[in-house]
C-alpha cells in the first residue's frame, strides 16, 4: 500500500472505530505529511479525496473535521446485484465465463498495488434479470487477501456476497464512463453494437489493503443510476 492510500486508510479506521466521532478534528496536512513522511501535496490530496467521498468536511481557515454521519452517504452505494434484482420481484441468475489465476498486467498490478506479473485471481460473470443480461462483471482479486476466491461457486453466491463475508469492505472508489460495446461485450450482454453502455470501474479496500479491481458494464437500456442524499441542516 502506498503512502497516499495509507493516509486515507489511517483516517478511515479512526472514523470507523469511533475514535474520531462526527465533527472531530482530523489531522492537519502538516501533521499528516510529518507522520507519513510525504509532501503536503500528497496529504492534501488524501484529505480532498476523503472530502469528495463525504467522510470529512474541509473548512478554509478552520481545518478538516469528520463529517456528520447523515452526510456520509454516496450515491454510488455498493449493493449486491442479486438483491437488487430480487427486490424488484424478478428472477436472478449468473453465468460464470472465467475463474482462474493469472499474472497481473500493468493496469491490474497498479490498481491492486501489486508488482507487475504477481499472481491475481480473475473472474468474468454475466448477471441476469429474468434471463436478460443486465451486467457483465470482470473482477481481479488480490490472492493474499482472499486466498479461497477461486474455490467458490459464483452461480450460487455473488462475488460481492462472498467478499463482504471474508474481507469486509472499508473503502471504495468509482469511475463511471459511457462506452460503445466491442463484439465480445455484445455477445455477453446480448446487445447491438450501437447500444450505449455504462461502465463502472471500481476499486475496493479492506483493512488489509486493496482487495479487488472490477469493471461492471451495463447495457444503457437496462440500467438506471440514481440515489438519495441527505444533508445535515
Amino acid at each position: 500500500m502506498n503512502k497516499f492510500s495509507k493516509i486515507k486508510q489511517h483516517i478511515y479506521l479512526k472514523i470507523e472505530s469511533g475514535e474520531w466521532p462526527e465533527n472531530h478534528p482530523v489531522s492537519s496536512e502538516n501533521a499528516l505529511s510529518a507522520q507519513f513522511s510525504v509532501s503536503r501535496m500528497t496529504a492534501r490530496r488524501a484529505l480532498q479525496e476523503l472530502a469528495d467521498e463525504g467522510l470529512v468536511i474541509r473548512t478554509q481557515g478552520s481545518g478538516t473535521y469528520v463529517a456528520p454521519i447523515k452526510s456520509q452517504t454516496s450515491f454510488m452505494a455498493i449493493r449486491n446485484i442479486a438483491d437488487e434484482v430480487r427486490s424488484r420481484g424478478h428472477d436472478y441468475r449468473a453465468k460464470v465465463h472465467m475463474l482462474k489465476e493469472q499474472p497481473a498486467s500493468t493496469q491490474v498490478a497498479e490498481a491492486l498495488e501489486l508488482e507487475e506479473g504477481s499472481p491475481v485471481f480473475h473472474s468474468l460473470i454475466t448477471h441476469y434479470e429474468n434471463d436478460l443480461p443486465v451486467q457483465l462483471e470482470e473482477r481481479f482479486v488480490n490472492p493474499k487477501l482472499v486466498p479461497d476466491y477461486l474455490k467458490q461457486d459464483y452461480s450460487k453466491v455473488t462475488p460481492h456476497e462472498y467478499l463482504c463475508v471474508v474481507s469486509p469492505l472499508t473503502e471504495a472508489s468509482h469511475q463511471i464512463e459511457a462506452i460503445l460495446p466491442v463484439n465480445t461485450l455484445c455477445q455477453y450482454l446480448s446487445i447491438d453494437r450501437h447500444e450505449p453502455c455504462l461502465r463502472i470501474l471500481r476499486r475496493t479496500w479492506s483493512s488489509g489493503g486493496v482487495v479487488t479491481f472490477a469493471t461492471l458494464t451495463h447495457p444503457g437500456s437496462r440500467f438506471k443510476l440514481g440515489g438519495h442524499l441527505t444533508f445535515k441542516e
